[in-house]
């Protein structure tokens, strides 16, 4: 029969279904599988990989066109794994992938991804209705995608990580995060479940966790002034010498001075540094529900809320905090808003913006949004706890190395020591008041005022750098730790240098922009190779051959101009040597930190590298860096929102984490303080060195007034002897912090941890974000206010609980009134603890021969490694090390010391160890001497001692 249609409509026919018949719908590779999705719709995922990286980790990566990306990961390792088995079928429309311990479930049709264990029990699934996204973008002239994933998330879940954030939150169930780097805050793409799995985020660039929408300024609301008016807010100018009095009085229809271009839009002539100013109205929303806020702000600010005070805060005026706090509001309801503010400087910031509420359903959900990529990468990784998940994290980011003994010890900062006298007198009055110490820390400006990035000292006030630090070394027994910048000055021989290679970021020094000492600076591209290799390089030539033993690593967001918005700073660092700023935006504090461990452990192999950074970025932890909290202010409310920083750092898998102890910008209250204002400023430090001594690295630093104990307080002050007690402590507690250390390299440890994940089965933990555990055996509670001198405290269910100054026993599963006297914080320890304490010493190896009490708390079964090696060296990576396991039998009363593990030169070969028993029968005092029960000499065999 003849076709009534064309012969080329036929052909175009037969071609169609020839294709059709073609399509794989999924392909089979050596790693895992490769889904492809019949769709033409740029804003859907047309491919998907799931490659299978070990059996509870799946590396799931997507795109809208044909062809995946490849560009390497920054913070993945290259995959030196095996890969494990998995078997595949497919069952109707969907591939069923499994492992020994996962099953993925992944729909054919649209492309969702369900993630469940082999039993069946779901862990984690993508939106129904489509989880994975894409966006168009262009940057620099190329064209890339902006990726969002989403996932659902069951009500009662909670979320922790995202690296470190200062909204004193620590569970980010349904909370909001703007991921990218800043002073004060840390971006780290992770997030860990309390079901027991984590989702790393492989992308470099600017990420919003959960509502990716901008904040919009208060006029996208209707605004009223204060006389019910519409157009804005009605804003009072007045000077500090004259409250009563306005010298302008203006509508203005947003509250919006957040970045330095917005100080133009002050009235003309207003000096902030003088002034008071206050915003009032009213405000109205279209949209009922919890309304979102964004308030940023410097200097003394308060904020009310339909009359309600929701923030009374100080911060340094050139380093504004921000707050995200919700309100419930009715539509069309006119609610009242009032701000105060004293700038307390010329250069403040301060700004109100608004966001609408999302559903409940799709505030609850799991959602990342990243600006820029060539696609959707993700990692999930399952474990059976929450320490198997960061161990996970681990394997794909590479393992965190074991820190030099002494910087588990005190470090002693300030801004700055200004000449070489300082640095060795503050060490030499410590020695001499016999403060136990390790580390003295040189903050910037060392070099000549016009010399930034040269990396020499100024030798009218550093005129033996040499000897200076050989004194620090053979007469002190301190180490050295200096700042480094990625930074240079226009007139320095290593700006001319790498600008003759093409190694700078240039639009600052073509914008003639000055810092705030008054010189043209920019920053090198730590994402050029050879950079990095060149910039180690000088380093060594005029740093480390000198001696130093640890760098500081400032700045490294990078913050090439301050309080600038994020595509102002985003210009400044366009393009790298990678691409364009947007696109590996927060990966710079990785690469720069790579390229200095990497040139040290190259040019002496046999020191271990230290890195302090004040930004981090997902595998961070592989090159030995620790992250302080950055130029955090010295209040109490600073203090406390530390605690919640800490945990989510490090449950987001980068173990060694710090703060200023006593926070970095002081109030001018405190400057020259008398009377009450000063024995304030003094217990705040005293609380603030007993939290500090209780994190993974002990470390002081701040501008004046200075953070030494002999400056702070006079000897014999109750605040004096409360910081050198918790220094002491610290030091007896050495044994045990650098065997918890240890595990962080043996088993992927965490040594700060939140409660949930020692305690997950205990739901009342969950939000508690001003208690942690450090280690396996203690539970802290610092103190964050004023004249306190007792405070809740929750001992999690699961186990009995001893006060580590008492000794008195109390249950678990309940809060108490926790004694706090201002000689310590609370301070309890798990039932079934073998607590090691060493004596007291003034460096953390001044006694490796020195006996060792093993407290130990009776009530339950435990254990303890305790952990030994040369301390300064690469060894242990070769099995250079002594481990001696400690096991307590409760039902026979019983401790058995196993059999040595290993050896390392210059090992004590037999060791003393006392014996101290604590019941609920026989409370335990800590003191400085301690009576043991038993004593034994222990020489690496097996031996079991009836108790």
């Amino acid at each position: 029969m003849k076709s009534k249609y064309p012969k080329s409509l036929n052909l175009i026919f037969i071609l169609f279904i020839l294709s059709s018949c073609q399509f794989k719908p999924f392909e089979v590779m050596k790693e895992g599988v490769l889904v492809r999705i019949k769709t033409e719709d740029q804003t859907k995922a047309k491919k998907i990989k799931l490659q299978v990286v070990s059996d509870r980790i799946i590396h799931v990566t997507a795109i809208p066109g044909n062809k995946f990306s490849s560009r390497e990961s920054l913070m993945a390792i290259k995959d030196t794994l095996p890969h494990p088995h998995f078997s595949y079928k497919r069952e109707g429309n969907s591939l069923l992938i499994k492992t020994s311990s996962l099953l993925v479930n992944v729909n054919l049709s649209d492309g969702l991804i369900s993630f469940s264990d082999t039993a069946g029990n779901l862990l984690l699934a993508e939106k129904k209705g489509g989880g994975k996204s894409f966006s168009p973008v262009t940057f620099d002239g190329e064209k890339f995608i902006s990726p969002r994933q989403v996932f659902e998330s069951p009500v009662d879940e909670a979320l922790y990580g995202l690296g470190e954030n200062q909204t004193s939150i620590l569970n980010l169930k349904a909370k909001d995060a703007d991921l990218f780097q800043y002073n004060t805050v840390a971006v780290v793409p992770f997030i860990v479940s309390d079901k027991n799995y984590g989702i790393l985020w492989d992308n470099n660039s600017r990420t919003k966790f959960g509502d990716p929408r901008d904040f919009e300024e208060l006029s996208s609301m209707k605004i009223c002034d204060k006389n019910g008016n519409t157009g804005g807010l009605t804003a009072t100018y007045r000077l500090k010498t004259d409250t009563t009095k306005a010298i302008i009085s203006r509508v203005e229809k947003d509250l919006s001075y957040q970045f330095l271009h917005d100080m133009k839009k002050f009235p003309a002539g207003y000096k902030l540094g003088d002034g008071l100013v206050t915003w009032e109205g009213f405000m109205e929303t279209d949209v009922a529900g919890d309304n979102k806020f964004l308030f940023i702000s410097a200097g003394y600010a308060k904020l009310w809320l339909d009359g309600k005070l929701v923030l009374d805060r100080w911060r340094q005026c050139w380093n504004p905090v921000t707050t995200r706090f919700s309100l419930n509001m009715e539509k069309g309801k006119r609610y009242s808003v009032k701000v105060d503010w004293k700038p307390d400087g010329d250069e403040s910031y301060i700004a109100l913006k608004h966001l609408t509420p999302l559903s409940p359903e799709e505030q609850g959900q799991i959602s990342f949004q990243s600006e820029a990529a060539e696609q959707l990468d993700y990692y999930f990784i399952a474990g059976r706890n929450m320490d198997e998940v960061v161990r996970g994290y681990r394997c794909v980011t590479g393992k965190a190395p074991i820190m030099p003994k002494w910087a588990l010890g005190f470090w002693q900062s300030r801004e700055r020591y200004k000449t070489q006298e300082e640095i060795l007198n503050t060490m030499a009055e410590y020695r001499k008041r016999q403060i136990p110490i390790d580390n003295i820390v040189m903050d910037w400006f060392y070099w000549k005022e016009d010399k930034w990035g040269d990396h020499e000292f100024d030798p009218a006030r550093f005129p033996n750098p040499d000897a200076m630090i050989k004194t620090l070394h053979d007469s002190l027994n301190a180490h050295f730790m200096i700042s480094v910048w990625p930074k240079f000055y226009t007139d320095t021989r290593n700006f001319q240098e790498m600008e003759s290679k093409g190694w700078l970021y240039k639009k600052n020094t073509d914008n003639k922009q000055k810092d705030w000492v008054g010189y043209v600076s920019t920053f090198y591209d730590a994402f050029n190779a050879n950079a990095r290799v060149n910039y180690w390089k000088d380093l060594n030539r005029k740093l480390f051959s000198k001696g130093v033993d640890a760098w500081w690593l400032d700045a490294t967001e990078p913050d090439i101009n301050s309080n600038m918005s994020v595509t102002e700073r985003q210009e400044l660092m366009n393009p790298t040597a990678l691409g364009p700023a947007q696109l590996y935006f927060n990966a710079y504090p990785l690469v720069h930190s790579g390229g200095v461990y990497n040139g040290q452990r190259e040019d002496d192999p046999n020191k271990r590298v230290f890195i302090l950074t004040r930004s981090a970025f997902a595998g961070m932890q592989r090159y030995a860096a620790a992250t302080w909290s950055g130029d955090i202010a010295s209040t109490w409310t600073d203090m406390k929102s530390q605690i919640p920083a800490g945990l989510n750092f490090s449950i987001s898998g980068i173990p060694y984490w710090t703060m200023d102890i006593g926070g970095f910008a002081v109030e001018n209250r405190f400057i020259d303080a008398k009377g009450e204002v000063l024995e304030e400023w003094r217990e705040q430090m005293a609380r603030w060195y007993q939290f500090g001594a209780f994190c993974p690295l002990f470390r002081a630093h701040g501008q004046y007034p200075y953070r030494e104990i002999f400056n702070i307080a006079p000897e014999g002050h109750p605040a004096y002897e409360a910081m050198l007690d918790a220094d002491k402590l610290r030091y007896r507690l050495i044994p045990y912090i650098y065997s918890i250390a240890a595990q962080t390299w043996f088993n992927d440890y965490t040594m700060m941890r939140p409660l949930i994940m020692d305690f997950t089965p205990d739901k009342n933990v969950k939000d508690i974000a001003d208690q942690y555990m450090f280690g396996p055996q203690l539970l802290i509670n610092p103190v964050c206010s004023y004249k306190s001198r007792a405070r809740e405290v929750y001992l999690p269910n699961g186990s009995g609980w001893y006060d580590l100054y008492s000794g008195d026993y109390k249950d678990g599963g309940q809060s108490i009134q926790a004694a706090a006297p201002l000689s310590h914080i609370p301070v309890y320890v798990r039932e079934g603890s073998i607590l090691p304490l060493g004596i007291d010493i003034q460096y953390a190896t001044e006694k490796p021969d020195a006996p060792i009490t093993l407290c130990i708390f009776t009530g339950m079964d435990g254990e303890f490694t305790l952990y030994e090696d040369e301390g300064t060296n690469y060894n242990y990576e070769k099995g250079a090390y002594s481990k001696i396991r400690m096991l307590y039998d409760e039902s026979e009363h019983q401790l058995t010391v196993s059999g040595r593990e290993g050896s390392y030169p210059g090992m004590q070969k037999a060791k003393i160890l006392n014996i101290v028993l604590i019941s609920k029968t026989n409370p335990f005092k800590l003191k400085t001497l301690i009576v043991p029960d038993k004593s034994i000499v222990y020489t690496g065999s097996s031996l079991t001692i009836k108790l």
